[in-house]
């Protein structure tokens, strides 16, 4: 796929301004579309969208479904706007934070409000033909993930989260007579997680309209592996390498120079078996994200090529293997059925000539980080003047510290070394960044909006290797001034080829 020059902004949904504790579809999403096209920017990425647990520190990249939008980002006022809720209950949670998403506290307002609004729709508004039309049309159009899904999760509540490993074995080997039986038991709680879904659909395409309008291009995220305990892997057991719920090897990656590898633990792909299906599993999630999103960030690329296998019983990440992924075929498969590639790939950290060769034969832009500069070399990979044209090139990334954060904890050499590489004088080193980035040779130029404000590690997203305190910063609805937007259109304009 050819790309033209164009740049943007990072900021997950979560990461917006609203009155309710945490980011979400509503005017927050809108207002930011609304600084975009202020800010000439053409881009806007965030992290995967799919809901979040708890038990999972609401990491966006272990989610109980590949193919669900989070309930958490459904916007209540416009469940409001329907009649389904009452002004009074719009009031945000008492303690929830304009800088911070507490997700405790926001889980339940939102889960309390969206329960309310599908008994009012379901009860209060029997004469709304068109609406339950609508809801219709989605669960049979969504039918082939959407069933399996609302199932899953009606089974959690059924049996106190656990996870459905440890469900009744019926279950678990999914016999076709349980599932039955189970699905009319618990249809009413069924529904209830097809309308949030539903709600959620219809508010993202109505996002993704007005994203269209603004020439707004939606950058998502595909995490490479899902959760054990998710819908995905119960559902279509086949696809990965387990038996009984248990897997042979989970996922990871090796020890590098400075680090001890990590162990992610969810199971890997049993990949002979996708190919006999012509990667069928694959198809119908880049479907799905395709039908949320214009361009995709493929995460961990290289487990394409061959991925890291731990033995499950191993805590150490240095007792796995490589073993070779799908490679070419899979891609070839992809663009057999889907026409066309709109993916940027993330290749750090493991770059070799088979994940290069790989990446160039799709023509996939890869990931460039200043950050990860050796700035004192004459010439690195990652310093800006170095970037090639099929790159997507970053000021800082959701996994890295703020550029203001980073350049703090430089030591004096290393700093003297980027001050002069990109020409600053310390003031605003993320702007100074941001105008190296943009005016490097990369197709594609993106920053963050703790770099917009030059905020420091305060304000860093995600922490790899980290179970706390990860994916709760928010920008403040009055931060993204006029003045930024002008700032940003001005280089923007100034860096154009």
């Amino acid at each position: 796929m050819t790309f033209d020059r164009q740049s943007g902004v990072f900021l997950h949904l979560t990461s917006l301004p609203g009155p309710h504790g945490i980011g979400d579809l509503g005017a927050g999403a809108h207002e930011f579309l609304d600084f975009l096209e202020r800010a000439d920017q053409s881009l806007w990425q965030f992290c995967p969208v799919g809901p979040t647990t708890a038990v999972q520190g609401h990491s966006p990249y272990s989610s109980p479904s590949a193919f669900a939008g989070n309930p958490l980002l459904v916007d209540l006022h416009a469940l409001a706007d329907r009649g389904w809720l009452r002004e009074t209950e719009l009031d945000g949670p008492a303690t929830a934070g304009r800088s911070t998403v507490r997700y405790d506290a926001v889980a339940e307002f939102k889960r309390d409000r969206l329960r309310t609004a599908y008994e009012r729709f379901d009860t209060e508004t029997a004469d709304d033909v068109e609406g339950r039309a609508a809801f219709e049309t989605f669960r049979e159009r969504e039918g082939a993930w959407l069933d399996d899904y609302t199932l899953y999760r009606a089974l959690k509540t059924e049996f106190d989260d656990d996870p459905w490993t440890e469900w009744p074995r019926e279950l678990r080997h999914r016999d076709p007579d349980a599932l039955a039986r189970y699905r009319e038991r618990l249809a009413d709680r069924c529904r209830y997680h097809a309308f949030v879904q539903w709600q959620f659909d219809e508010q993202w395409r109505d996002l993704r309209h007005v994203a269209a309008e603004r020439d707004v291009t939606l950058v998502g995220d595909v995490p490479m592996y899902v959760a054990l305990d998710s819908a995905d892997i119960w559902a279509n057991q086949d696809v990965f390498a387990i038996e009984d719920g248990h897997p042979a090897v989970v996922a990871g990656v090796p020890p590098n120079p400075g680090d001890d590898g990590q162990r992610w633990g969810m199971p890997v792909y049993d990949w002979d078996h996708l190919a006999e299906t012509d990667y069928e599993w694959w198809i119908d999630r880049f479907d799905r994200l395709f039908d949320l999103v214009d361009l995709a960030r493929l995460d961990h690329f290289k487990a394409f090529q061959e991925y890291w296998a731990i033995p499950a019983a191993a805590d150490d990440p240095a007792a796995g293997e490589w073993r070779a992924g799908p490679g070419a075929d899979f891609f070839e498969s992809l663009r057999s059925e889907l026409g066309r590639l709109p993916f940027v790939v993330e290749d750090l950290g493991f770059l070799d000539p088979g994940l290069a060769a790989l990446r160039d034969r799709f023509g996939f832009p890869s990931m460039r980080v200043p950050l990860y500069a050796d700035w004192c070399a004459e010439r690195h990979e990652h310093k800006p003047r170095d970037f090639p044209r099929d790159a997507i090139a970053y000021t800082s990334t959701h996994d890295t510290d703020t550029v203001a954060g980073y350049y703090a904890d430089l030591d004096p050499e290393t700093r003297g070394c980027m001050d002069y590489a990109i020409g600053t004088d310390g003031d605003r080193p993320a702007w100074d960044l941001l105008e190296a980035v943009w005016d490097s040779g990369a197709v594609l130029a993106m920053t963050t909006v703790p770099d917009l404000l030059g905020l420091g590690s305060e304000a860093r997203l995600n922490t790899p290797g980290t179970a706390e305190g990860n994916w709760r910063w928010r920008v403040e609805s009055d931060a993204l001034t006029e003045d930024i937007a002008t700032e940003l259109a001005a280089v923007t304009e100034r860096t154009r080829r």
